[in-house]
C-alpha cells in the first residue's frame, strides 16, 4: 500500500487546511487510517485516526474540537480538516494506514501502522 498526503501549505493562526492522503496498491481488506505529525525536535505524535469503515474517530486532545478526520472508501483517500489553526501545530504531518481494524487503545501507537506516507509540511505563523 503506497500514501500520498498532500494539502499542507503556509496559514496564519486562527485559520484552515485540509489535508488528504490517499492509498493505492492492495486496499481492498481495508485499513484504519490516521494522522500524526512531527515538529522540529520532537518525536511522531499522534493526532487522529478513523476506522476501517468510518464509524469511528480518535484524536489527541490538543486537536480534539479544532481537527476533523474522514474519509472517502470509494476513493481511498482519508482527510484532516484542521480548524483554528495555532503555530504549535506546525509540523510535518503523516498518513499511516492499519491494515484491518485497530483497537481504541492502539490507535496512538506507531508501531500498529503497516504503512507511512512521506509527509505534508504544515506551517501556521503567528
Amino acid at each position: 500500500v503506497q500514501l500520498q498526503a498532500s494539502g499542507g501549505g503556509l496559514v496564519q493562526a486562527g485559520g484552515s487546511l485540509r489535508l488528504s492522503c490517499a492509498a493505492s496498491g492492495r486496499t481492498d481488506s481495508g485499513y484504519a487510517l490516521g494522522w500524526f505529525r512531527q515538529a522540529p525536535g520532537k518525536e511522531r505524535e499522534f493526532v487522529a485516526t478513523i476506522s476501517r469503515g468510518g464509524e469511528r474517530t480518535y484524536y489527541s486532545d490538543s486537536v480534539k474540537g479544532r481537527f476533523t478526520i474522514s474519509r472517502d472508501n470509494a476513493k481511498n483517500t482519508v482527510y484532516l480538516q484542521m480548524n483554528s489553526l495555532r503555530p504549535e501545530d506546525t509540523a510535518v504531518y503523516y498518513c499511516g494506514a492499519k491494515s484491518g481494524e485497530i483497537l481504541s487503545h492502539t490507535v496512538a501507537l506507531r508501531r500498529v501502522y503497516n504503512y507511512w506516507g512521506q509527509g505534508t509540511l504544515v506551517t501556521v505563523s503567528s
